[in-house]
Protein backbone atom coordinates (compact mmCIF):
# COMPACT_ATOMS: atom_id res chain seq x y z
CA UNK A 1 0.00 0.00 0.00
CA UNK A 2 1.26 3.47 -0.89
CA UNK A 3 0.03 6.92 0.08
CA UNK A 4 -1.34 9.35 -2.47
CA UNK A 5 -1.42 12.56 -0.48
CA UNK A 6 -3.44 11.60 2.59
CA UNK A 7 -5.30 8.78 0.82
CA UNK A 8 -3.78 5.29 1.10
CA UNK A 9 -3.76 3.55 -2.27
CA UNK A 10 -3.27 -0.20 -2.66
CA UNK A 11 -1.30 -1.66 -5.54
CA UNK A 12 -1.92 -5.42 -5.65
CA UNK A 13 -5.75 -5.47 -6.05
CA UNK A 14 -5.91 -3.08 -9.04
CA UNK A 15 -2.97 -4.88 -10.66
CA UNK A 16 -4.90 -8.13 -10.20
CA UNK A 17 -7.97 -6.70 -11.94
CA UNK A 18 -5.87 -5.19 -14.71
CA UNK A 19 -4.10 -8.49 -15.35
CA UNK A 20 -7.38 -10.43 -15.40
CA UNK A 21 -9.17 -7.98 -17.69
CA UNK A 22 -6.24 -7.76 -20.11
CA UNK A 23 -5.88 -11.53 -20.29
CA UNK A 24 -9.59 -11.89 -20.97
CA UNK A 25 -9.40 -9.25 -23.71
CA UNK A 26 -6.34 -10.80 -25.38
CA UNK A 27 -6.77 -14.54 -24.78
CA UNK A 28 -10.45 -14.95 -24.00
CA UNK A 29 -10.30 -18.23 -22.11
CA UNK A 30 -7.57 -20.50 -20.71
CA UNK A 31 -7.30 -23.90 -22.45
CA UNK A 32 -10.14 -26.14 -21.30
CA UNK A 33 -7.76 -28.82 -20.04
CA UNK A 34 -6.37 -26.43 -17.41
CA UNK A 35 -9.31 -24.05 -17.04
CA UNK A 36 -10.28 -24.09 -13.32
CA UNK A 37 -13.96 -23.64 -14.16
CA UNK A 38 -13.88 -26.53 -16.65
CA UNK A 39 -12.12 -28.73 -14.10
CA UNK A 40 -14.73 -27.78 -11.49
CA UNK A 41 -17.49 -28.53 -13.99
CA UNK A 42 -16.10 -31.96 -14.77
CA UNK A 43 -15.96 -32.77 -11.07
CA UNK A 44 -19.55 -31.65 -10.53
CA UNK A 45 -20.77 -33.56 -13.60
CA UNK A 46 -20.04 -36.79 -11.76
CA UNK A 47 -22.53 -35.78 -9.07
CA UNK A 48 -25.32 -35.01 -11.54
CA UNK A 49 -27.23 -38.27 -11.22
CA UNK A 50 -30.11 -39.79 -9.28
CA UNK A 51 -29.78 -39.74 -5.50
CA UNK A 52 -32.04 -41.21 -2.80
CA UNK A 53 -32.38 -37.71 -1.26
CA UNK A 54 -31.66 -35.33 -4.14
CA UNK A 55 -32.63 -32.11 -2.37
CA UNK A 56 -30.41 -32.89 0.61
CA UNK A 57 -27.53 -33.82 -1.68
CA UNK A 58 -28.16 -30.64 -3.68
CA UNK A 59 -27.95 -28.55 -0.51
CA UNK A 60 -24.65 -30.21 0.40
CA UNK A 61 -23.23 -29.59 -3.08
CA UNK A 62 -24.34 -25.95 -3.15
CA UNK A 63 -22.83 -25.37 0.28
CA UNK A 64 -19.59 -27.34 0.15
CA UNK A 65 -18.43 -27.21 -3.48
CA UNK A 66 -18.12 -23.40 -3.84
CA UNK A 67 -16.63 -23.04 -0.36
CA UNK A 68 -14.04 -25.73 -1.08
CA UNK A 69 -12.72 -24.14 -4.28
CA UNK A 70 -12.81 -20.67 -2.68
CA UNK A 71 -10.78 -21.98 0.26
CA UNK A 72 -8.20 -23.45 -2.11
CA UNK A 73 -7.88 -20.10 -3.89
CA UNK A 74 -7.51 -18.27 -0.58
CA UNK A 75 -4.84 -20.67 0.65
CA UNK A 76 -2.87 -20.54 -2.60
CA UNK A 77 -2.79 -16.75 -2.82
CA UNK A 78 -2.20 -16.09 0.88
CA UNK A 79 0.66 -18.61 1.12
CA UNK A 80 2.74 -17.05 -1.66
CA UNK A 81 5.04 -14.00 -1.63
CA UNK A 82 3.31 -10.74 -2.54
CA UNK A 83 4.35 -10.51 -6.19
CA UNK A 84 3.74 -14.19 -6.97
CA UNK A 85 0.45 -14.12 -5.06
CA UNK A 86 -0.69 -11.09 -7.05
CA UNK A 87 0.07 -12.84 -10.34
CA UNK A 88 -1.76 -15.98 -9.22
CA UNK A 89 -4.71 -13.86 -8.07
CA UNK A 90 -4.81 -12.23 -11.50
CA UNK A 91 -4.81 -15.62 -13.20
CA UNK A 92 -7.58 -16.92 -10.94
CA UNK A 93 -9.67 -13.80 -11.48
CA UNK A 94 -9.06 -14.15 -15.22
CA UNK A 95 -10.45 -17.69 -15.09
CA UNK A 96 -13.50 -16.41 -13.17
CA UNK A 97 -14.57 -13.77 -15.70
CA UNK A 98 -15.58 -14.17 -19.32
CA UNK A 99 -16.34 -11.32 -21.70
CA UNK A 100 -14.40 -11.90 -24.91
CA UNK A 101 -15.81 -15.40 -25.33
CA UNK A 102 -19.33 -14.09 -24.70
CA UNK A 103 -18.91 -11.35 -27.30
CA UNK A 104 -17.40 -13.77 -29.81
CA UNK A 105 -20.14 -16.36 -29.38
CA UNK A 106 -22.84 -13.72 -29.78
CA UNK A 107 -21.17 -12.28 -32.88
CA UNK A 108 -20.91 -15.75 -34.44
CA UNK A 109 -24.66 -16.29 -34.02
CA UNK A 110 -25.65 -12.80 -35.15
CA UNK A 111 -23.44 -12.89 -38.25
CA UNK A 112 -24.73 -16.34 -39.20
CA UNK A 113 -28.38 -15.22 -39.03
CA UNK A 114 -27.78 -12.98 -42.03
CA UNK A 115 -26.56 -15.70 -44.42
CA UNK A 116 -26.72 -19.14 -42.74
CA UNK A 117 -29.63 -19.38 -40.25
CA UNK A 118 -28.99 -23.11 -39.89
CA UNK A 119 -25.48 -22.40 -38.70
CA UNK A 120 -26.86 -19.82 -36.25
CA UNK A 121 -29.18 -22.50 -34.85
CA UNK A 122 -26.19 -24.78 -34.36
CA UNK A 123 -24.32 -22.07 -32.45
CA UNK A 124 -27.11 -20.58 -30.33
CA UNK A 125 -27.06 -23.40 -27.68
CA UNK A 126 -23.73 -21.98 -26.49
CA UNK A 127 -25.69 -18.90 -25.40
CA UNK A 128 -29.26 -19.90 -24.52
CA UNK A 129 -31.07 -23.00 -23.37
CA UNK A 130 -33.99 -23.15 -25.78
CA UNK A 131 -34.91 -25.30 -28.77
CA UNK A 132 -33.36 -23.47 -31.74
CA UNK A 133 -35.16 -25.33 -34.53
CA UNK A 134 -38.39 -23.27 -34.66
CA UNK A 135 -36.61 -19.92 -34.15
CA UNK A 136 -36.55 -17.37 -36.95
CA UNK A 137 -33.44 -15.28 -37.62
CA UNK A 138 -34.79 -12.31 -35.60
CA UNK A 139 -35.60 -14.66 -32.71
CA UNK A 140 -32.09 -16.12 -32.87
CA UNK A 141 -30.67 -12.60 -32.70
CA UNK A 142 -32.97 -11.90 -29.76
CA UNK A 143 -31.56 -14.91 -27.92
CA UNK A 144 -28.01 -13.71 -28.55
CA UNK A 145 -28.81 -10.21 -27.27
CA UNK A 146 -30.56 -11.60 -24.18
CA UNK A 147 -27.52 -13.78 -23.45
CA UNK A 148 -25.18 -10.80 -23.81
CA UNK A 149 -27.07 -8.92 -21.11
CA UNK A 150 -27.61 -11.81 -18.71
CA UNK A 151 -24.11 -13.24 -18.97
CA UNK A 152 -22.47 -9.86 -18.58
CA UNK A 153 -23.95 -9.93 -15.08
CA UNK A 154 -23.30 -13.62 -14.34
CA UNK A 155 -19.89 -14.07 -15.91
CA UNK A 156 -18.26 -10.68 -15.52
CA UNK A 157 -19.82 -8.14 -13.18
CA UNK A 158 -20.65 -10.75 -10.52
CA UNK A 159 -17.09 -12.04 -9.99
CA UNK A 160 -15.61 -8.54 -10.26
CA UNK A 161 -18.03 -7.20 -7.65
CA UNK A 162 -17.22 -10.10 -5.31
CA UNK A 163 -13.52 -9.34 -5.72
CA UNK A 164 -14.11 -5.66 -4.96
CA UNK A 165 -15.99 -6.52 -1.76
CA UNK A 166 -13.59 -9.23 -0.63
CA UNK A 167 -10.47 -7.13 -1.12
CA UNK A 168 -11.69 -4.80 1.59
CA UNK A 169 -10.33 -7.53 3.88
CA UNK A 170 -7.38 -8.80 1.82
CA UNK A 171 -6.33 -9.78 -1.68
CA UNK A 172 -6.69 -13.47 -0.87
CA UNK A 173 -10.21 -12.97 0.48
CA UNK A 174 -11.09 -11.00 -2.64
CA UNK A 175 -10.01 -13.74 -5.01
CA UNK A 176 -11.71 -16.37 -2.84
CA UNK A 177 -14.94 -14.35 -3.08
CA UNK A 178 -14.67 -14.12 -6.88
CA UNK A 179 -13.99 -17.85 -7.20
CA UNK A 180 -16.91 -18.61 -4.87
CA UNK A 181 -19.32 -16.54 -6.99
CA UNK A 182 -18.08 -18.20 -10.18
CA UNK A 183 -18.54 -21.63 -8.61
CA UNK A 184 -22.08 -20.75 -7.50
CA UNK A 185 -22.94 -19.56 -11.00
CA UNK A 186 -21.40 -22.67 -12.58
CA UNK A 187 -23.45 -24.93 -10.32
CA UNK A 188 -26.61 -23.08 -11.28
CA UNK A 189 -25.84 -23.36 -15.00
CA UNK A 190 -25.22 -27.10 -14.65
CA UNK A 191 -27.81 -28.17 -12.09
CA UNK A 192 -30.28 -25.34 -11.59
CA UNK A 193 -33.16 -26.68 -13.70
CA UNK A 194 -36.67 -27.55 -12.57
CA UNK A 195 -36.32 -31.10 -13.85
CA UNK A 196 -33.26 -31.61 -11.61
CA UNK A 197 -34.21 -31.78 -7.90
CA UNK A 198 -30.51 -31.87 -7.06
CA UNK A 199 -30.15 -28.32 -8.37
CA UNK A 200 -32.77 -26.51 -6.28
CA UNK A 201 -30.29 -25.22 -3.69
CA UNK A 202 -27.80 -24.12 -6.36
CA UNK A 203 -30.52 -22.19 -8.18
CA UNK A 204 -31.77 -20.45 -5.05
CA UNK A 205 -28.22 -19.57 -3.95
CA UNK A 206 -27.44 -18.15 -7.37
CA UNK A 207 -30.61 -16.02 -7.20
CA UNK A 208 -29.40 -14.57 -3.92
CA UNK A 209 -25.79 -14.04 -4.99
CA UNK A 210 -26.71 -12.37 -8.29
CA UNK A 211 -29.28 -9.97 -6.85
CA UNK A 212 -26.89 -7.03 -6.65
CA UNK A 213 -24.69 -7.78 -9.71
CA UNK A 214 -27.75 -7.99 -11.98
CA UNK A 215 -28.97 -4.57 -10.92
CA UNK A 216 -25.53 -3.01 -11.15
CA UNK A 217 -25.21 -4.49 -14.63
CA UNK A 218 -28.44 -2.77 -15.63
CA UNK A 219 -27.00 0.55 -14.45
CA UNK A 220 -23.77 -0.03 -16.35
CA UNK A 221 -25.61 -1.01 -19.55
CA UNK A 222 -27.72 2.14 -19.39
CA UNK A 223 -24.58 4.25 -18.99
CA UNK A 224 -22.70 2.34 -21.72
CA UNK A 225 -25.60 2.85 -24.11
CA UNK A 226 -25.84 6.55 -23.31
CA UNK A 227 -29.42 6.19 -22.09
CA UNK A 228 -29.58 6.41 -18.27
CA UNK A 229 -33.34 6.84 -18.50
CA UNK A 230 -33.58 3.30 -19.85
CA UNK A 231 -33.59 2.05 -16.27
CA UNK A 232 -36.94 3.71 -15.58
CA UNK A 233 -38.57 2.19 -18.65
CA UNK A 234 -36.93 -1.21 -18.09
CA UNK A 235 -38.64 -1.57 -14.74
CA UNK A 236 -41.93 -2.21 -16.60
CA UNK A 237 -40.53 -5.42 -18.13
CA UNK A 238 -38.04 -6.64 -15.52
CA UNK A 239 -40.46 -9.14 -13.95
CA UNK A 240 -41.40 -10.91 -17.20
CA UNK A 241 -38.65 -13.58 -16.98
CA UNK A 242 -39.09 -16.05 -14.13
CA UNK A 243 -35.61 -15.28 -12.82
CA UNK A 244 -35.65 -12.59 -10.12
CA UNK A 245 -32.45 -11.10 -11.57
CA UNK A 246 -31.98 -11.59 -15.31
CA UNK A 247 -34.92 -9.35 -16.18
CA UNK A 248 -33.06 -6.24 -15.12
CA UNK A 249 -30.07 -6.37 -17.51
CA UNK A 250 -32.10 -7.89 -20.36
CA UNK A 251 -34.91 -5.34 -20.11
CA UNK A 252 -32.43 -2.49 -19.82
CA UNK A 253 -30.54 -3.56 -22.93
CA UNK A 254 -33.85 -3.96 -24.79
CA UNK A 255 -34.78 -0.37 -23.96
CA UNK A 256 -31.29 0.97 -24.69
CA UNK A 257 -31.45 -0.59 -28.17
CA UNK A 258 -35.20 0.02 -28.59
CA UNK A 259 -35.79 -3.61 -29.57
CA UNK A 260 -38.16 -6.39 -28.62
CA UNK A 261 -36.54 -9.39 -26.92
CA UNK A 262 -38.50 -12.59 -26.49
CA UNK A 263 -38.29 -16.20 -25.50
CA UNK A 264 -41.24 -17.64 -27.44
CA UNK A 265 -44.03 -18.76 -25.18
CA UNK A 266 -42.21 -17.59 -22.04
CA UNK A 267 -41.66 -13.82 -21.95
CA UNK A 268 -41.53 -10.67 -24.06
CA UNK A 269 -39.49 -7.59 -23.18
CA UNK A 270 -40.28 -4.18 -24.69
CA UNK A 271 -43.19 -5.63 -26.72
CA UNK A 272 -43.97 -2.46 -28.70
CA UNK A 273 -40.61 -2.56 -30.49
CA UNK A 274 -39.38 -4.84 -33.29
CA UNK A 275 -37.14 -7.86 -32.90
CA UNK A 276 -33.48 -6.96 -33.49
CA UNK A 277 -32.13 -6.79 -37.02
CA UNK A 278 -28.48 -7.47 -37.77
CA UNK A 279 -27.31 -3.89 -37.19
CA UNK A 280 -29.13 -3.55 -33.88
CA UNK A 281 -27.87 -6.91 -32.61
CA UNK A 282 -24.33 -5.88 -33.57
CA UNK A 283 -24.87 -2.64 -31.65
CA UNK A 284 -25.72 -4.79 -28.61
CA UNK A 285 -22.26 -6.35 -28.82
CA UNK A 286 -20.73 -2.87 -28.82
CA UNK A 287 -22.79 -1.70 -25.82
CA UNK A 288 -21.90 -4.80 -23.80
CA UNK A 289 -18.21 -4.42 -24.67
CA UNK A 290 -18.29 -0.81 -23.45
CA UNK A 291 -20.15 -1.91 -20.32
CA UNK A 292 -17.46 -4.51 -19.66
CA UNK A 293 -14.75 -1.87 -20.00
CA UNK A 294 -16.61 0.38 -17.56
CA UNK A 295 -17.01 -2.47 -15.06
CA UNK A 296 -13.30 -3.29 -15.25
CA UNK A 297 -12.20 0.31 -14.86
CA UNK A 298 -14.55 0.99 -11.95
CA UNK A 299 -13.40 -2.21 -10.25
CA UNK A 300 -9.75 -1.12 -10.50
CA UNK A 301 -10.59 2.26 -9.01
CA UNK A 302 -12.65 0.79 -6.16
CA UNK A 303 -10.09 -1.81 -5.09
CA UNK A 304 -7.34 0.82 -5.01
CA UNK A 305 -8.84 2.34 -1.84
CA UNK A 306 -9.34 0.53 1.46
CA UNK A 307 -13.13 0.80 1.61
CA UNK A 308 -15.98 0.27 -0.83
CA UNK A 309 -17.89 3.53 -1.48
CA UNK A 310 -21.37 3.27 -0.03
CA UNK A 311 -22.77 4.99 -3.10
CA UNK A 312 -22.12 1.82 -5.13
CA UNK A 313 -24.56 -0.17 -3.06
CA UNK A 314 -26.99 2.71 -2.57
CA UNK A 315 -27.26 3.12 -6.34
CA UNK A 316 -28.15 -0.55 -6.91
CA UNK A 317 -30.62 -0.60 -4.02
CA UNK A 318 -32.23 2.56 -5.39
CA UNK A 319 -32.65 0.95 -8.80
CA UNK A 320 -34.18 -2.18 -7.25
CA UNK A 321 -36.74 -0.11 -5.35
CA UNK A 322 -37.92 1.70 -8.49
Amino acid sequence: MVALGTLPVRVEPPVTVLLAVLLDAVIGEPPETIHPVAIFGRAIAGLDRRWPSPRLVGLAIATLAPVSVAALAWLAVSALPRVVGTVLAGLLLFSSISLRRLLGSARAVIDATETHPGRARERIPALVGRNPEPLSSPQLRSGAVESLAENLADGYVGPLLAFVVGTQLSLSVGIAAAVWVKAVNTLDSMLGYREKPIGWASARLDDLVMWLPARLTAVILAVAGGRPGALWRARQFRTQPSSPNSGWPMATLAVVLDVRLEKPGVYVLHPDAQLPDGDTATAAIRVVAIAGAIAGLVSMLLVAVPSVPESLFAMAVGVARC
